[in-house]
């Protein structure tokens, strides 16, 4: 038997939370009727409570806050300028090692 997985966009999942959220509506019922796993509306409740308007980016991007964003942010050129150095320490080793022949004469 073939598993085939829905695939719900950001507006949708809105809409689903926030029938679950106003009408009060019974949670499985609820499932039922979108054809998906009453732990599924549980996690999207959950997700939209905590995060409200920047819940389900969608794509596998992860939902941060301004300062997680900006903790990524400096991380990520902390790489990039180790990486710099680091061939910048190998450049350096190559010109000024003494087995190396001047190429100018």
């Amino acid at each position: 038997m073939s598993l085939f997985r829905r695939k719900f966009s950001k507006e949708q999942k809105l809409e689903i939370v926030n029938q679950s959220l106003e009408s009060g509506a019974n949670l499985e019922e609820l499932a039922a009727q979108y054809k998906v796993h009453a732990n599924t509306l549980y996690k999207w409740r959950r997700e939209y409570l905590k995060h409200e308007e920047s819940s389900f980016p969608g794509h596998g991007k992860k939902i941060m806050s301004t300062e997680e964003q900006e903790i990524a942010r400096l991380k990520k050129q902390l790489r990039e300028v180790e990486l710099e150095k680091e061939i910048l320490k190998k450049a350096l080793g190559i010109f000024s090692s003494p087995d190396r022949k001047n190429l100018l004469s």
